[in-house]
């Protein structure tokens, strides 16, 4: 197994559905990932042990889906200089907007990019645009699909 490039980090189970348009879009690209459920309520620990030891594990961008109190990402954030996307979930109790606005609101010093609420696969595709600003690769595979979309 490649070493992955991406982490995608979910802050629960319920998550999967929503990032499987991630996950398969990194797997369309051939961009090796890991994905790893961890809450940063219920297991604030692991999350921070995964955050800070990703740059070791060769990983160059994070991704972070959560919903309503969102803060995974920004604790992720928190513990990396890696860049971090951030996925919103859509919610039942406001529809995404309480998972969007509790991510970009983000400190100054602890950015997170942050994508459309359950826009897992835009956070694919620009994760794979930051990995082709230093590999020229990445870059043709991120050109070679929106050549396709343009068709």
């Amino acid at each position: 197994m490649e070493q992955p490039l991406v982490g995608v980090i979910v802050g629960s189970q319920s998550d999967l559905k929503v990032m499987e348009d991630c996950t398969l879009q990194l797997e369309e690209f051939g961009v090796p990932y890991e994905l790893v459920i961890a809450s940063a309520h219920r297991t604030p620990e692991k999350v921070c042990i995964w955050a800070t030891g990703a740059a070791g594990a060769g990983m160059r961008v994070l991704i972070a889906a959560a919903g309503k109190a969102a803060h995974l990402a920004g604790v992720v954030a928190a513990h990396t200089a890696l860049p971090v996307i951030a996925v919103p979930m859509k919610t039942s109790d406001l529809g995404g907007l309480d998972s969007l606005l509790s991510m970009v609101q983000m400190p100054t010093g602890v950015p997170v990019a942050t994508v459309a609420i359950n826009g897992a696969r835009n956070a694919a595709i620009l994760a794979t645009q930051i990995l082709g600003a230093g590999d020229e690769a990445w870059r043709a595979v991120v050109t070679n699909y929106k050549e396709m979309l343009s068709e």
